[in-house]
C-alpha cells in the first residue's frame, strides 16, 4: 500500500507529532519450504554433545520411543553419515506446519471484506490533546466515512503512546482505492494542527464469467464458466442463478452412482467445489423456462434478460467473498402472445421516431413498417425485427409499437430492451 501526506503552508511541509501506520488484518498462510532443512528430532531434545557418550547414545532409541532416526543409529558408530536419511515418510513433507503472517499488503479482491488495523502514534516528546480522527475510503464514484470521532474526541495522547482501531469496508468497486485517515489534533505548543494521509491500493478481479445461451424450443440452456484468476485456491459455497421475472431456473447436474444411501445431513451440508488457483475453472448449467402472467388478454414480450448469479466462496483459510454478476443476457427475440380465447390481429409493428436522429443508438433497416399475420387463441406469434447500431456499447432499445388492424388498437411502448454493442 503507498502512503503519502500534504504538506504545510507556502509548500513546506509541516512538523506534525502524529503519523499514522496502516497494516492489513488478514488471516496467515501456511509456510512452504520446498528446500526444508532435515534434522534429527534429539537435536532438539539434547543437542549434538550427547552422541559424544556412547553409553548416553546407546539409550535414545528407549528414550524417543523408536520414533525418530536415531533408533537407526548404531551407538558404536558415533559418525553423522546416518543422520540425515528418511526414516519416516514424513521426513520427506515441505510442509514444516507453521502459519506465517503476511509481509506485504497483498492482492485486494472485489467482493471481499478490507480490514486494516490502524495506528496513529505520538513520536513526539510532548502530550497531545483532543484528537478528532477520520478514516474514509474514496474510489471513483463515491467516498465512504468508516471512521469519525468528532462527537468524542480522543482527549489524549501521551508522548511515545498510540491509539490503535479497526475499519472494515466491503469492496464493491474495482480499480483504484484512497484510505485517507485525517486527525485534528492540539499539540505541545498548543497549536491545533490537521494531518492528512492518504494509502493508496489497488483492487481486482478475483474471478472471471462466462456465459453460453442455448435456446431449443421453448426451453433456454444457460451454462456459466467460471474461472478463479487469485492466487490461492477458492471453495465456492454457492453459485445461485437468480432468474428475472416470469423466468424459473433449475440448476442441472451430473447424477453420480454411490453404493451408499444419501442422507438428510449430505444434502444439508454439502461439500464446496474446489476452483483452483491461477485459472481454474468450473461449469455449471442452468434450465431456464418463461411463464407468461394471465392478468392481460394480449402482450409483446422480450427474452431478453435472463437474470443474475450469485456467487459466494471462501479461500484456503475461510476468508469469505461475494459477488453478483450483471444481467445475463439471452438471445434477442420478439414474441406476441394471444391470451384470449378468440382470434386476434392482423399486426403492424414499428419503432416510434420520437427523439433526435443524432441520439438514437439503434435505427430500423430496411421496411419501417412489419406487418405480422393473425395469432391464434392461446398461441404466440415469433417475430424479429431488423436493426442496425451505430453507437458501440450498452445501448436501449424503446418505442417498440405494435398496431391491432381490425381492432384499430395500438399498444404502445411495451417493453425496453437493453443491448451491448461491440466494436468488432
Amino acid at each position: 500500500m503507498s502512503s503519502g501526506s500534504s504538506g504545510g503552508a507556502g509548500g513546506q511541509p509541516a512538523t506534525h507529532s502524529l503519523a499514522f501506520r496502516v497494516m492489513r488484518l488478514c488471516r496467515p498462510t501456511l509456510h512452504v519450504d520446498n528446500s526444508p532443512l532435515k534434522f534429527d528430532p534429539c537435536d532438539l531434545l539434547f543437542g549434538e554433545d550427547l552422541f559424544d557418550d556412547p553409553i548416553a547414545a546407546s539409550h535414545l532409541p528407549r528414550l524417543l520411543g523408536g520414533q525418530s532416526s536415531a533408533a537407526a543409529v548404531d551407538p558404536a558408530d558415533l559418525s553423522y553419515r546416518g543422520r540425515f536419511l528418511l526414516q519416516q515418510p514424513t521426513d520427506s513433507l515441505g510442509l514444516p506446519g507453521l502459519l506465517v503472517l503476511p509481509q506485504a499488503f497483498g492482492a485486494i479482491y472485489l467482493g471481499e471484506t478490507f480490514c486494516s488495523y490502524i495506528s496513529i502514534n505520538n513520536s513526539s516528546n510532548f502530550e497531545v490533546r483532543d484528537v478528532v480522527i477520520k478514516a474514509e475510503i474514496q474510489t471513483e464514484r463515491q467516498r465512504l466515512l468508516l471512521l469519525d470521532t468528532s462527537k468524542s474526541p480522543v482527549e489524549s495522547i501521551r508522548a511515545g503512546g498510540r491509539y490503535d482501531f479497526i475499519v472494515e469496508h466491503d469492496v464493491k468497486e474495482l480499480g483504484a482505492h484512497t484510505l485517507v485517515c485525517t486527525a485534528l489534533y492540539t499539540d505541545g505548543d498548543n497549536e491545533r494542527k490537521y494531518l492528512p494521509q492518504f494509502f493508496k491500493f489497488m483492487v481486482s478481479n478475483p474471478l472471471s464469467v462466462r456465459t453460453k445461451v442455448r435456446s431449443v424450443k421453448d426451453t433456454t440452456f444457460l451454462e456459466a464458466c467460471i474461472e478463479n484468476h487469485t492466487k490461492s485456491d477458492l471453495y465456492m459455497d454457492q453459485v445461485e442463478f437468480e432468474p428475472a421475472q416470469y423466468w424459473s431456473a433449475t440448476v442441472l447436474r451430473a447424477e453420480y452412482h454411490s453404493s451408499e444411501p444419501s442422507s438428510v445431513l449430505s444434502e444439508t451440508f454439502k461439500e464446496p467445489i474446489l476452483i483452483k488457483s491461477g485459472g481454474g475453472i468450473y461449469n455449471y448449467l442452468y434450465q431456464l423456462k418463461f411463464s407468461s402472467p394471465d392478468k392481460t388478454q394480449f402482450k409483446a414480450e422480450s427474452s431478453k434478460i435472463l437474470g443474475k448469479l450469485q456467487i459466494t466462496w471462501r479461500t484456503n483459510l475461510g476468508e469469505p467473498g461475494r459477488l453478483q454478476t450483471q444481467h445475463i443476457l439471452g438471445n434477442v427475440g420478439l414474441n406476441l402472445i394471444n391470451l384470449t380465447d378468440r382470434v386476434l390481429g392482423p399486426f403492424q409493428v414499428w419503432v416510434s421516431e420520437g427523439g433526435s436522429p443524432d441520439e438514437k443508438a439503434v435505427v430500423v433497416n430496411g421496411l419501417q413498417r412489419m406487418t405480422l399475420g393473425e395469432v391464434q387463441p392461446h398461441s404466440s406469434l415469433k417475430f424479429q425485427l431488423n436493426l442496425i447500431a451505430v453507437k458501440h456499447g450498452i445501448q436501449k432499445i424503446s418505442g417498440i409499437t405494435v398496431y391491432d388492424t381490425v381492432e384499430k388498437k395500438t399498444y404502445e411502448a411495451l417493453f425496453e430492451m437493453e443491448i451491448y454493442v461491440d466494436l468488432e
